[in-house]
């Protein structure tokens, strides 16, 4: 039975004078992944849908050993006629095309079946493949250029129009193959518009009010010790099941959380561990991996990395703690870009994602209560500029109370919410002193717009901007039956802030 590790001897290399280059000439062994192609076998016989992603991305030339082409020739041949691809299906076309025992034999199709890390990752294991098939075309014609100039009389003209040739042939070869570069993420216009689109629950807060949303990153911004992990751990925990909201508001579940632990990842683990209880054990086990220490790569030098371990940890959710460690640096706009690239293309594959980041340090003289703005994100402006939602902690490290700013977001803004830390439970509440429900539970008499933006702003004479968000709160309310309204007496002036909001009986019996 083949190995799936021995690579297939390669055919000698010749000088111009017709001796075999010496090996120190020439790489014995071209590159190739065989792990990679057997994975990307496997993962097509247990899901015959990942066919039609991956044939976009191989003809069949790209596998390196030809047991495994010819393996893949029956497969893609099986699915045509729409038949079953499982390895008992495959070993009885091969058998009729009296191919079975050149590939290795039943045995053989067995461990391509087993070999498979992730169904979900055959996608990935594909662009590895295509990837070295095409570095030993470069190596080959490499190869052929190195022999010309050996050649007697070499023409330097003739071989640089030779490799100019054949570099135009192999760009329109990659074209017009089956890879499906220029093609492979491309939609039509209407599903483009109802489809990537389209609108879907948020996975924490609600359509009115979205802290995080599906298909874009969550950014949560602080300096060092302010409680970014502690509010990011509620919000892991509940996309495992354990909880179902984070500062009153519902988090969606997901299947897997990875967890990138880059830094100090021991003080997370203690971190983490307030949350545990005995019964969180297998759905710990089963739902959170966690990466220790630093990556194999920076993600702005690798942007398929991402994705990749996404794939390879079947995780749907990604955490990366913090952003400081995923990058060379966090000040260069093109590498800025780069770690964009990656992020998007984790997104793309259909991973959700949340940032851990740090803040500019406070210039001196600048007020301690400033309201903070998306340039007191530390770093390249880029950053922010690819998430979807920005949250902002603001205050001391180790302070009990801070303040919630919501920077950036997908729909309606989300406070500023005055937030408690329980630091021994690792749990996070909004100051019940500064919901606007509670207040309004506790003013009989009700409140006015206007009346709620002056507590809230802290303003005598809150602006049109303070006046316009305080508006939206209570009409909010309204509209989820915890409030009232009840306009202002006729003659009344004011653009409706004479109206008065009063809480809901129900909403008042829910308390009494």
């Amino acid at each position: 039975m083949p190995s799936m590790t021995d690579p297939r001897p390669d055919a000698p290399h010749l000088a111009a004078n017709g001796h075999p280059l010496a090996p120190s000439d020439i790489t014995a062994v071209p590159p190739h992944d065989l792990d990679a192609e057997a994975a990307v076998l496997g993962a097509c016989m247990h899901d015959a849908a990942m066919i039609d992603e991956v044939r976009q991305l191989l003809d069949g030339d790209e596998f390196y050993r030809p047991a495994h082409e010819t393996v893949w020739r029956a497969i893609l041949a099986l699915r045509s006629e729409d038949k079953p691809t499982d390895p008992v299906v495959l070993c009885d076309r091969l058998r009729a095309q009296d191919d079975l025992e050149r590939v290795g034999g039943v045995g053989y199709v067995h461990q391509l079946a087993d070999a498979m890390p992730s169904v979900s990752g055959a996608v990935h294991y594909a662009d590895i493949v295509r990837k070295m098939a095409d570095l030993r075309r470069l190596r080959t014609s490499g190869i052929r250029t190195v022999q010309r100039t050996m050649g007697p009389g070499a023409d330097p003209d003739a071989i640089r129009s030779e490799v100019e040739s054949e570099v135009r042939a192999e760009r329109e070869r990659a074209l017009a193959s089956g890879q499906g570069r220029l093609s492979r993420f491309i939609t039509d216009g209407w599903r483009f518009v109802t489809e990537t689109g389209a609108d879907t629950e948020p996975l924490w807060g609600t359509r009115e009010q979205t802290a995080w949303s599906s298909g874009e990153s969550l950014m949560i911004v602080g300096a060092p010790g302010v409680g970014k992990t502690t509010l990011a751990h509620q919000v892991v925990f509940a996309r495992l099941g354990i909880g179902d909201s984070v500062l009153d508001m519902p988090v969606a579940p997901g299947k897997r959380v990875l967890y990138l632990a880059l830094d100090r990842y021991k003080q997370i683990a203690r971190a983490m561990a307030r949350r545990v209880q005995p019964e969180h054990e297998q759905r710990l086990r089963d739902g959170l991996s966690v990466w220790q220490g630093p990556l194999p790569a920076t993600l702005d030098k690798e942007p398929d990395l991402l994705a990749d371990l996404a794939a390879a940890h079947q995780a749907d959710t990604i955490v990366i703690d913090s952003l400081k460690d995923a990058m060379s640096t966090l000040v260069d706009d093109a590498l800025a870009n780069a770690y964009n690239n990656a992020r998007q293309r984790a997104i793309r594959a259909e991973v959700e994602i949340i940032e851990l980041h740090h803040q500019r340090k406070a210039t001196e003289g600048a007020p301690r209560a400033q309201k903070p703005t998306l340039d007191r994100v530390y770093g390249s402006t880029w950053l922010t500029s690819g998430a979807g939602s920005v949250l902002f902690v603001s205050g001391e490290a180790g302070d009990l109370a801070v303040t919630l700013h919501h920077l950036k977001n997908p729909t309606g803004e989300i406070g500023p919410l005055q937030l408690i830390h329980d630091h021994e439970r690792g749990i996070t509440t909004v100051d019940p002193k500064c919901d606007p429900a509670q207040i309004l539970r506790q003013r009989p008499d009700g409140l006015t717009v206007r009346e709620l933006a002056v507590l809230q702003s802290g303003e005598t004479s809150p602006d049109r901007a303070a006046t316009e968000k305080a508006r939206r709160i209570l009409d909010r309310l309204v509209k989820a039956g915890l409030a009232v309204k009840a306009e202002g007496a006729a003659g009344g002036t004011g653009g409706g802030q004479q109206a008065r909001y009063r809480a809901s009986v129900r909403h008042i019996g829910a308390v009494s």
